[in-house]
């Protein structure tokens, strides 16, 4: 009974966490995000049937937050978001009712050096020497767990997804999070790829050794000689380059390094009625679109959104932006800002929103999955 009331208590008492997702952690009460508009069951049910004859793949989250388990190091509203713990089987409970086929499950290379700075995250610390390293071991570890314990089924290729649903389980692409543990070491790419990694976000919240982020002041200028050297170890293995949180000069050399193409595997862009600090410029959407296809995951945080058909409306500003084949699902779940899509039961309702808005079964099988297992191929070569 104690153990439960001081759950209840940091839940309602405790304003806003750091998080890997959005800016902040907000930890407000259970309050389900509205939908925002009206489905018939006639049009739920066309989207559920949608969802079982396309794979539906997310780009980007933290299903059940794995990243906290057993982390070091904390301190603050950090260490007080930790201790509420990880629950992956309720997530993946969750997917399997929404019809997800895959997600990525990605660990949070700077998650033990992050600290709360008004309603953002910053690194407050520096690494000790190691310890970005053994955190990463450790998180992906974890992570590899879900797979061989039969929680989940491991996706190291696109046809594993196929395989995931043949299965009847959910599909787990691992990713990182943040280049940190790397420490500037290309030869580090291949032992994430031997790891099970197939795609790493070049930074988070820390300006690293790879170059700069775009919600803090810059070290670099630009994506650094050892950024290079990493993206092209990537393109070796087959690794899919991720440009979120990435500074737009840094983001660029990442694009215009590359020999395959990237994503922004959670972002939004820059309009004359929205902006924020993560939100990118519509010609670096557009430079990542135009680089052998790459995409763009729309993403689900309440940033002048409130409610799903907010989400539905920023996912067509992208459309309008890039074009429909540039843009994937990118949901930060499970870590992300105020988010108006907070459980993957609610998938359904979002494709039926597309629906509604007047795409093609064919044009949401790309948006939702088609695009960006497109994309994971081409970075694999296959």
């Amino acid at each position: 009974m104690v153990k439960r009331n001081r759950r209840k208590w940091i839940l309602g008492g405790a304003a806003a966490v750091a998080a890997a997702g959005g800016g902040a952690w907000a930890l407000w009460g259970p309050k389900p995000a509205p939908i925002g508009f009206a489905i018939t069951p006639d049009e739920l049910e066309r989207a559920r049937a949608l969802l079982r004859r396309h794979p539906a793949v997310d780009a980007h989250a933290h299903p059940g937050r794995t990243f906290v388990r057993g982390a070091e190091g904390l301190a603050g509203l950090v260490w007080v978001y930790a201790r509420l713990g990880s629950f992956e089987k309720r997530t993946v409970q969750d997917m399997l009712a929404g019809g997800l086929a895959a997600s990525a499950f990605a660990a949070v290379a700077d998650f033990q050096v992050l600290g709360l700075q008004g309603e953002g995250l910053v690194a407050v610390r520096d690494f000790a020497p190691g310890e970005a390293w053994a955190s990463y071991q450790r998180q992906i570890a974890n992570l590899r767990a879900l797979a061989t314990e039969g929680l989940v089924h491991p996706v190291l290729q696109v046809a594993d997804v196929e395989a995931a649903r043949r299965a009847g389980k959910v599909g787990a692409l691992l990713t990182v999070e943040g280049g940190d543990f790397l420490e500037g070491r290309p030869e580090r790419v291949a032992q994430a790829w031997a790891d099970g990694v197939r795609s790493i976000t070049l930074m988070h919240y820390r300006n690293n050794e790879l170059g700069d982020i775009i919600t803090g002041g810059g070290t670099h200028g630009r994506l650094s000689d050892a950024g290079l050297r990493v993206v092209r170890a990537m393109n070796e293995v087959g690794m899919l380059i991720d440009v979120a949180h990435a500074a737009p000069a840094t983001a660029l050399g990442a694009v215009n390094g590359s020999t395959r193409p990237v994503m922004a595997s959670h972002v939004h862009i820059h309009s004359r009625t929205a902006t924020h600090p993560r939100f990118i410029s519509q010609f670096l959407a557009k430079s990542i679109a135009e680089k052998g296809g790459g995409v763009l995951g729309a993403w689900p945080a309440g940033i002048g959104i409130a409610d799903l058909r907010g989400f539905v409306d920023r996912t067509f500003e992208l459309i309008d932006a890039v074009g429909l084949d540039h843009v994937c699902l990118g949901t930060d779940m499970d870590a992300n800002y105020k988010p108006v899509l907070d459980t993957y039961a609610n998938l359904p309702h979002y494709v039926a929103g597309l629906l509604q808005r007047g795409l093609r079964e064919d044009e949401v099988a790309r948006l939702i999955g088609g695009n960006f297992l497109r994309v994971l191929a081409a970075a694999q070569g296959r």
